[in-house]
């Protein structure tokens, strides 16, 4: 149980970094990005505002704020390193003139194309390979600027890049430092479990031996003065005491983390069929219908004694909680890996806290009026299902409570 809390810890610490840092980095990408189109932009913008060549630069627009296109970075070397093309249409996106004097790399034919690509998209802005576009119609025609963003792309992605590594080493550094300390996390809890543990045991055998000899002496007192109700009445609460003893240690057992399990091969249906039949004359002596329908020839590989307890606790509860003329019905049969359903009919279920129904010492009636039952079956049947790689559950529809057993 505690190694599965540390690993449950350790779990949610790197799910939790990893989603921040996932998170951190996508902002980063989205930012990147974004940032790196308006400043295309704003060279497109200025191009296409001047007649499709660089406009001259203006020290008095220069600064943020104050009016576009020179605020985004633009300054008087920026017309020297900034490659790009013009390319004019007429109304009928014919190709009128084309000026590719500051750029070397593109023919004019593939400008050309360029130029017919961003015409048909219908699109004011966009990217063609490493170029960002700007169309600026006019009743007369369009004026298509083309600024080469490769270098600027290169700087976002290094950027990202190094964003990348940098979130990367911090994530598992973290993930490192959540391991090493992940044991001093849950010392406390562990040490809260094992004296826990340990008062159960001691409990045991300190509650057992007076128990034992109480039993014994009353045995001699029945011998001497006969039988009488108050004798009896000593007799059953001691033998309940002494159930709940086994009950209480078979728990504490149950919780360790994967006990071992006896797993061998057996005849699930067979196992199945043999505890339901022990039911069936109790059942019917409470005047309760009975329905059994199990697949045959199922195979499983577990601990056979487990696997007839978890139904017999099962049975067992719905035999003493099904309403009086009432209907059980037990079914196994195999989708992906073996199923178990017992149902019962119950007219409170709808006032039952279903997630509450396997905690120890839960019991739906709020007057706990002894009824057999101390209410730690349901928790003894989860830890069998679990140690068993496997699942149990409960819900209910109209007059009727079932719990499913998934056995993995």
């Amino acid at each position: 149980m505690i190694a599965a809390l540390q690993k449950k810890f350790i779990l949610v610490s790197t799910l939790s970094v990893v989603a921040v840092f996932a998170g951190i980095f996508l902002l980063l990408a989205v930012f990147s990005q974004v940032q790196a189109a308006r400043t295309m932009d704003t060279l497109t913008d200025a191009i296409a505002s001047n007649d499709g060549v660089f406009p001259p630069f203006d020290p008095a627009q220069a600064g943020p704020g104050r009016g576009l296109p020179y605020d985004s970075g633009i300054d008087a070397e920026t017309r020297f390193s900034t490659r790009f093309f013009t390319v004019w249409m007429d109304g009928a996106d014919r190709i009128t003139r084309v000026n590719i004097d500051a750029i070397s790399s593109l023919t004019e034919d593939q400008v050309r194309q360029y130029a017919s690509q961003a015409a048909a998209s219908g699109r004011e802005r966009g990217w063609i390979a490493d170029y960002r576009y700007r169309v600026l119609r006019t009743d007369t025609g369009a004026t298509l600027v083309f600024v080469n963003g490769s270098m600027n792309r290169a700087m976002t992605g290094r950027l990202l890049f190094t964003a990348f590594l940098v979130l990367l080493g911090s994530a598992v550094l973290i993930v490192t430092l959540t391991v090493l300390i992940s044991k001093r996390v849950v010392r406390p809890v562990a040490e809260s479990y094992e004296k826990q543990k340990q008062f159960i045991t001691d409990a045991n055998h300190e509650l057992k031996t007076p128990l034992t000899l109480i039993l014994s002496n009353l045995d001699i007192v029945e011998a001497e003065l006969g039988q009488n109700e108050w004798l009896d009445d000593i007799r059953s609460e001691g033998e309940r005491m002494g159930l709940l003893i086994n009950q209480l240690v078979t728990l504490s057992r149950m919780d360790e983390a994967r006990p071992p399990v006896e797993a061998a091969e057996f005849d699930l249906s067979a196992a199945a069929a043999d505890t339901v039949s022990e039911f069936g004359p109790l059942a019917a002596g409470r005047g309760l219908g009975f329905s059994v329908e199990i697949q045959p020839g199922l195979r499983y590989t577990g601990d056979e004694a487990l696997i007839r307890r978890l139904l017999a606790i099962l049975l067992d509860n719905a035999v003493k909680y099904c309403d009086p003329g009432g209907q059980i019905a037990v079914r196994l049969f195999r989708r992906r890996h073996p199923v178990l359903t017992v149902e019962n009919s119950y007219a409170g279920v709808d006032a039952l806290a279903l997630d509450r129904l396997f905690d120890r010492f839960y019991r739906a009636d709020k007057a706990r009026t002894f009824s057999g039952s101390f209410g730690v079956g349901l928790s003894i049947a989860r830890s069998i299902a679990r140690n068993h790689r496997g699942s149990i559950s409960a819900y209910k529809r109209a007059g009727i409570i079932g719990f499913r057993a998934d056995l993995r």
